[in-house]
């Protein structure tokens, strides 16, 4: 008898520790080792857009096909992985006239940066005098 009690005690420490360690390791989980997060940085609304690459100037040709040939579909996702998967399939002299616009928006968003720039810098040495 007494043996069996001692059985059951012992069996009961083991689940006391068990829960202890598990409470222990829920904790740690709770309070994870957090870093102060950086503010965001304030964007200007009047710097230039980045350019498309060559890939989305095809995309928004390929969106208005898209949309006449299946008007039920609606998901933006479903448009996206159409377009993917005809991009890759498509030849280096098929994706050329693409590329050729992009490097020209690319072109133009490079001239007026540096002028948006010049803008910045000239802005900033006046404010200080």
């Amino acid at each position: 008898m007494k043996d069996a009690k001692v059985k059951r005690t012992g069996a009961k420490e083991t689940k006391n520790k068990n829960a202890e360690a598990k409470k222990k390791v829920l904790s740690a989980k709770e309070k994870p080792n957090k870093r102060q997060a950086k503010p965001k940085a304030v964007k200007d609304p009047n710097q230039p857009k980045r350019p498309p690459t060559a890939f989305f100037v095809y995309l928004e040709e390929f969106r208005k096909t898209f949309k006449q040939k299946h008007p039920d579909v609606k998901g933006v996702t479903a448009v996206g992985k159409a377009c993917g998967d005809k991009w890759k399939e498509m030849s280096e002299a098929e994706k050329a006239p693409y590329l050729a616009k992009a490097a020209q928006k690319r072109a133009e968003y490079d001239v007026t940066m540096t002028a948006y720039k010049k803008k910045q810098v000239s802005y900033t040495e006046t404010s200080w005098i």
